[in-house]
């Protein structure tokens, strides 16, 4: 048993002793605020140890702190990790997207789209001939926002 250890046990015991009022000053010397009113003893205790504890051996991560607290950034969270929901567009769509000073009309068909004249299996390849770079063709022609679809 370390030190520690040892002191949090004397301190436990002496805290059973403790009547309830001297519970409750306990916990405000502890977490400097007034403890709930209808606390029962038992989470007086638990609650006062906690911070005994704590004290000893250090308090929660930060990482777990933004979890309780919700202030986890989205890309941490199961929901965020599920990929984006597919955007469906109609056979017969005509997509517009200006690049460079130059227009680009794209026709969808149930099989895939066309580009001048010359037909691809997706948006993202006619992205690519048109940009030289990877790029999520639904993005890129503005069919999903920044934050639900994926990079580009």
């Amino acid at each position: 048993m370390t030190r520690a250890s040892i002191d949090i046990a004397a301190e436990l015991v002496r805290l059973q002793a403790l009547s309830n009022f001297e519970l409750r000053g306990e916990w405000r010397r502890l977490h400097h605020m007034q403890p709930p009113k209808s606390l029962s003893r038992e989470l007086l205790l638990r609650g006062i140890t906690y911070k005994i504890q704590e004290r000893a051996f250090g308090g929660l991560s930060k990482s777990i702190l933004r979890k309780l607290s919700g202030t986890e950034p989205e890309a941490s969270s199961p929901e965020s990790r599920r990929a984006a929901p597919r955007t469906t567009v109609k056979p017969g769509t005509r997509l517009v997207r200006e690049w460079n000073s130059d227009t680009h009309t794209v026709l969808v068909h149930a099989d895939g789209v066309e580009w001048r004249g010359q037909r691809y299996r997706s948006l993202s390849v006619v992205a690519r001939e048109i940009t030289g770079a990877h790029w999520s063709g639904p993005r890129f022609f503005g069919l999903t926002s920044k934050k639900g679809a994926g990079d580009g």
